[in-house]
């Protein structure tokens, strides 16, 4: 159950970030691999719960 609620909480991170960055029109420039290893990291624990 630990994983599940740390994946939800990384997706949900994710998310905001994503959302932020769109109607921003931000960017992370060099740290450009945050978003996916995020968003990779809350996939794990959201199937390693299952």
């Amino acid at each position: 159950m630990k994983n599940r609620k740390l994946g939800l909480l990384l997706l949900g991170i994710y998310l905001i970030l994503v959302g932020l960055i769109g109607l921003t029109g931000m960017s992370l420039g060099t740290l450009g691999f945050v978003l996916p290893l995020l968003a990779a990291v809350a996939g794990v624990c959201l199937v390693l719960d299952r």
